[in-house]
């Protein structure tokens, strides 16, 4: 793509109000497809945190290639889905619990000022 089609050319749309987001889609998923979007979350998170515990680990082989760099990711990725899909640290439970009760409540109302 040329980088001059990435210049903009015509005004951009303010962001929308939360309050006009549409929620039918979370509310009409099952309870395992929002268990399973709980612990895609935490496995994103635990991939975060295992990248920065990655970088505190002394690396003996300096000559490393793309590629190796890429399998690498891939490795530390699959392994916190891994971790996440058998158990994680149990933020997924948080997660889907906060999910769950979403459904049924209003989160706006909680808010001293009623906005987010």
């Amino acid at each position: 793509m040329d980088s001059a089609q990435l210049i903009l050319t015509q005004p951009v749309s303010p962001p929308s109000i939360l309050d006009n987001l549409n929620t039918s889609n979370i509310d009409s998923a099952s309870d395992e497809k929002k268990k399973q979007t709980a612990k895609d979350f935490e496995s994103v998170l635990l991939g975060k945190i295992f990248d920065e515990m990655k970088n505190t680990v002394v690396d003996w082989d300096s000559e490393e290639d793309g590629a190796s760099e890429q399998i690498q990711g891939i490795f530390w990725l699959q392994l916190a889905r891994d971790v996440a899909d058998n158990g994680g640290v149990g933020l997924w439970k948080d997660i889907y619990k906060f999910i769950k009760d979403n459904n049924q409540t209003n989160i706006t109302e909680n808010l001293p000022d009623g906005n987010v």
